[in-house]
């Protein structure tokens, strides 16, 4: 398990609050250099506070840290969880001030998406398998509002979670097919003390749910016991996965994939530099895991 290791910086007594991208942009270019970036959509744990950690850590005593708290409806299909994603934005400032961040930057929809608005980002090669053929369109929300937010805050530097490790590496590319000047920082994934990954979505898991989710990194884990003990055909490990995550009565898989780290390409041969990578229905809830092999 990751243990969030507390930094040694202040708390802010005062958190900047922006509503708009107008503001926000104004705010940001004011703010001490080097400015980092937590891009987040609110509901923030104990794997939000690691990310926001690392961004203190970049920005060091005398930089800035901006979060953004943002629920986009542009990554979200029309039978999704938009519209009851948790949001806690009182206990989300707190826990931003607690862990040193600057400013909180949250808009609403109308504002990232006014009237009339058609232009999208659409990565066309990483995005292609696991969530992305699971969730058309997905992929080409996260990276519009990503670009938007580099634009409108200006970072030198971003910071995101391993957990969504598609994600981390669709906006690595698209980072650098589009030359934007952010460094993208990747911090691994935060988890209780039983193995599941820390989401916001664990909320929407009843007890029993909540109970067998944790066969996920086992699973996983079992995965990569067979790899390291000379297993190297991925339909063989995928099966070893399989038939652990089935032995979840109420688990219902919604894909187990082998890929390449850098393409995200599946692997006949899992060598080196790999990823097992599992999203996983407990009920109605979606829960997804990896584990990167290198």
């Amino acid at each position: 398990m990751m243990h969030v290791s507390r930094m040694p910086f202040q708390p802010r007594k005062s958190l900047k609050i922006y509503r708009t991208p107008r503001a926000a942009s104004k705010g940001c270019r004011e703010m001490a250099r080097p400015l980092v970036l937590v891009p987040t959509m609110g509901a923030l744990h104990r794997g939000h506070a690691a990310l926001i950690d690392r961004a203190r850590s970049l920005a060091g005593a005398n930089g800035s840290v901006v979060v953004s708290i943002f629920v986009n409806p542009a990554q979200f299909g029309p039978s999704e969880d938009l519209s009851r994603y948790p949001h806690s934005f009182e206990a989300d400032r707190a826990l931003c001030a607690e862990h040193g961040a600057d400013a909180i930057f949250h808009p609403d929809p109308a504002h990232m998406y006014p009237e009339g608005y058609s232009t999208w980002v659409d990565e066309a090669s990483v995005s292609k398998g696991l969530c992305g053929s699971a969730r058309p369109g997905h992929f080409r929300g996260v990276c519009t509002v990503v670009l938007k937010l580099f634009q409108i805050v200006a970072p030198g530097a971003a910071v995101f979670g391993l957990k969504d490790f598609q994600q981390c590496m669709v906006l690595r590319r698209m980072a650098r097919d589009l030359n934007s000047p952010v460094r993208m920082e990747f911090v691994e994934t935060a988890r209780e003390a039983d193995g599941l990954a820390l989401s916001s979505r664990n909320s929407y898991l009843s007890a029993e749910e909540r109970k067998q989710a944790v066969v996920l990194r086992q699973a996983l884990l079992l995965g990569r016991a067979a790899w390291k003990g000379g297993e190297r055909k991925a339909s063989a490990i995928r099966r070893i996965v399989r038939r652990t995550i089935d032995g979840a009565s109420l688990a219902n898989v919604d894909y187990i994939d082998i890929v390449d780290a850098d393409t995200l390409v599946p692997v006949r041969i899992a060598a080196r530099q790999f990823v097992i990578a599992v999203a996983v229905f407990f009920g109605s809830t979606r829960l997804i895991d990896n584990i990167w092999i290198h």
